[in-house]
């Protein structure tokens, strides 16, 4: 296995202000130093400078981003992005060393409607805050999801959603639906999809594996955010989400373990090939 493991970035976050791409960093930072692997990292601002990876990256991390999932199709920087996504797949048809991608949240829900996989559409209600998140029987026997508890939590900052999955679409592509936002009997909706394996080499999720308690507790402690928290869910709700984020069993353990399975599945490929 090569010494050096290159990775991109695709920030999908339009230069909106975020604590998402420092947890992509520090976590690709501490997993290499813990196994011993050079991670080189390269970042590209794919939606306002137009930015695009090519194939010479082992690793691809797509982000998390605001905006309308909707809204984007058809325009150039979505194409150069689908453009690279296709180039993967062909590549990944024949290589001996497929390369992988995580897509997150906004990225997830780009693939989704790409893929025609399920309906992409707003929330009744924004969700936003520390939420469990059920497997479904594939998630169970998928390895990645192996060290996570069931239910797992996660952090949720979303309007869209990805619901009323395509069953065939699913079938054709190789697809799995591997976890299920937590189930409310008193509320008459289809539970969101949480997680997709979209095929053998990418996976999707709509939360967000990279999101620490440091980085959630200083946006909730932004006056603005604090005062849209409680004006939507109550202070009740406020107060519990920022202690929710000492409890060392539910987002820590989620960052802890989540992206470093992913990494593990890349490079364990690699040692065997």
């Amino acid at each position: 296995m090569s010494s050096v493991k290159r990775v991109a970035i695709l920030d999908m976050y339009e230069g909106v202000a975020n604590e998402g791409m420092r947890c992509i960093r520090e976590v690709l930072q501490q997993y290499g130093t813990r196994q011993g692997i050079r991670l080189e990292t390269q970042e590209f601002e794919v939606r306002t400078r137009h930015e695009m990876a090519d194939l010479s990256f082992d690793l691809y991390i797509s982000t998390g981003g605001p905006g309308s999932p909707l809204d984007s199709e058809g325009s150039e920087w979505e194409q150069k992005y689908f453009a690279l996504v296709d180039a993967l797949l062909t590549y990944n048809e024949t290589a001996a060393i497929p390369k992988k991608m995580l897509a997150i949240c906004h990225s997830f829900q780009l693939l989704c409607r790409r893929w025609n996989l399920g309906k992409v559409c707003l929330r009744r209600s924004p969700a936003f805050g520390v939420f469990p998140v059920h497997k479904t029987a594939a998630g169970q026997a998928a390895p990645i999801f192996q060290s996570l508890p069931d239910p797992f939590y996660i952090v949720d900052s979303r309007s869209w959603q990805v619901v009323e999955i395509n069953a065939a679409q699913l079938t054709a592509h190789g697809a799995q639906v591997l976890a299920l936002e937590k189930d409310r009997p008193h509320v008459q909706l289809e539970r969101a999809t949480m997680a997709i394996r979209f095929n053998e080499h990418f996976l999707g999720t709509q939360f967000h594996p990279e999101a620490d308690a440091a980085g959630m507790r200083k946006h909730l402690l932004q006056p603005e955010k604090r005062w849209q928290v409680v004006k939507e869910h109550g202070a009740e709700k406020y107060e519990s989400m920022i202690e929710q984020l000492n409890d060392p069993d539910k987002i820590m353990f989620t960052h802890d373990h989540f992206i470093p399975a992913f990494l593990d599945e890349v490079f364990a490929q690699e040692s065997i090939s």
